[in-house]
């Protein structure tokens, strides 16, 4: 139940989804840090400490069972929440109690947490990514043929087609997934550093074995399924990891952003529109409006993203020495709102992708009314094909165009450029087949063949490394 008298978080109650919020939920977290403990008390075991197989099976038997309300009594009267959460643990698992968080700083369960939570919420990102580019590379292939105006500056430019646009869209995403896969290939833990990153409480515990400190730190990530750990830390791991986990995330906006307004301007011109239910309201006013509300969402969240990584940058920037404690109140709100915000991004992104309407009649009306400029070269050159004056007929199309843009602009009537080249004597070589010359494929290039080939090229092999992944749907909660 809501308790609609304080404030809410949207993204919570109405925008990312729940697999994501799950991955920065309290439950997500102190369940790692139990983990961490884990591996650490039986790799200390291991490692010849005096921890017992009791003490161990003890700490994974009670690992599922966390007291919050104990936990927050205690940090209510310790101001610490990892010690409260020890303390928790200590109560349900008694014998253990003394070797928990042995020769830790709290940045061991936070900083190792913190870095395994952010690399499973780029899984849920990959995800939900290369399902929008699975959807968009169905759209681009279904309408590779159909030419549609292109556009530089905003004004009308050379034919391309639906599909070849597309293929734009899908170019972005395919760099923001190559920025993706790079940043988790680099994604590693704090590992075992101890309080100001030298290790050194572990070498009193080991009476200065080096050795084996190297080997508890390779145990404990092993156990926690990574094998990379930064060779140097303060207290936390680099903050800069933060920026580039946002920086990846911002992309992955911007991408979405630039869809986002080709679409509503799309709708605007009635040539694309996104979904829109049979009940939905696009206007409380205006009962006629079919308003993009998906796209304008989409635009709304990522400008919000794209802000973010500045907020990162000057955290990073910031920490003194080994580290302060003015990154962690900030980090709790920037690193997950970022997450839960390209989550409802890409979720919103695939339901669009998968359900654009094109209409074809408008597209090629809208053709038509342009393309008679664009082919006037075209027709020059085969009337100078059939004796023609170059230069005569270049003045002579340049007169009848202006007098066809009067009709369009000044008029408000359609373009009779054609008409009027169609009543010119200078142009009869043409008459008996300017249809055949204004056939709109002939001006599309080779957009149907790039269409396809950077698909097969460049998106199927990405398509097919995660094809277990794809099959997912797009939703829009509210």
């Amino acid at each position: 139940m809501i308790d609609n008298s304080v404030y809410t978080n949207p993204l919570i109650t109405r925008y990312a989804s729940k697999e994501m919020q799950h991955a920065f939920s309290d439950e997500k977290r102190f369940k790692l840090w139990r983990k961490l403990w884990i591996a650490l008390a039986e790799s200390e075991m291991e490692l010849g400490l005096n921890i017992t197989q009791e003490q161990v099976d003890e700490l994974k038997a009670c690992a599922e069972d966390i007291d919050y309300e104990l936990a927050a009594q205690f940090e209510r009267e310790v101001r610490h929440d990892v010690m409260a959460h020890v303390k928790a643990y200590g109560a349900k698992a008694k014998k253990a109690m003394p070797i928990i968080h042995l020769g830790a700083t709290s940045c061991f369960v936070n900083c190792n947490a913190e870095a395994i939570m952010l690399d499973e919420a780029l899984n849920i990102v990959l995800n939900k990514l290369v399902n929008v580019m699975d959807k968009l590379k169905n759209f681009a292939l279904r309408y590779k043929d159909v030419p549609t105006l292109g556009f530089t500056h905003l004004q009308p430019a050379q034919l391309t087609t639906v599909g070849k646009r597309a293929t734009l869209w899908l170019q972005d995403l395919k760099m923001d997934y190559e920025n993706l896969m790079d940043l988790k290939s680099h994604v590693k833990l704090r590992g075992v550093k101890g309080t100001t990153g030298t290790q050194a409480s572990f070498m009193e515990l080991f009476s200065g074995d080096e050795q084996k400190i190297k080997l508890l730190e390779k145990k404990v990530v092993a156990k926690l399924g990574y094998d990379s750990v930064y060779g140097v830390t303060g207290q936390t791991y680099p903050r800069k990891f933060d920026y580039n986990v946002l920086c990846v995330l911002s992309q992955i906006a911007q991408s979405a952003y630039k869809f986002s307004n080709d679409i509503r301007i799309l709708q605007n011109m009635k040539e694309i529109e996104e979904p829109f239910e049979k009940n939905q309201i696009g206007s409380s006013a205006m009962a006629y409006k079919r308003n993009p509300m998906r796209s304008e969402r989409i635009g709304a969240l990522a400008r919000y993203v794209i802000s973010l990584p500045v907020n990162s940058a000057l955290t990073a920037s910031t920490q003194w020495f080994e580290r302060t404690l003015d990154d962690s109140a900030n980090r709790r709100i920037v690193n997950a709102q970022a997450f839960l915000s390209v989550d409802a991004i890409l979720n919103i992104y695939m339901n669009v992708a998968e359900n654009l309407v094109v209409y074809e009649k408008v597209i090629s009306k809208h053709i038509r009314a342009e393309l008679p400029f664009m082919a006037t070269e075209n027709i020059m050159m085969e009337c100078v094909k059939a004796g023609g004056n170059r230069q005569e007929l270049h003045e002579r199309i340049r007169v009848l165009s202006m007098e066809a843009g009067k009709n369009v602009k000044v008029e408000g009537k359609e373009n009779n450029l054609i008409d009027l080249i169609k009543q010119d004597e200078m142009f009869q070589p043409v008459w008996d087949h300017i249809d055949d010359i204004l056939d709109a494929k002939k001006f599309i290039g080779r957009a149907p063949s790039q269409t396809v080939e950077f698909i097969s090229e460049e998106i199927l092999p990405i398509l097919t490394k995660h094809a277990a992944l794809l099959g997912q749907k797009g939703d829009v909660r509210v």
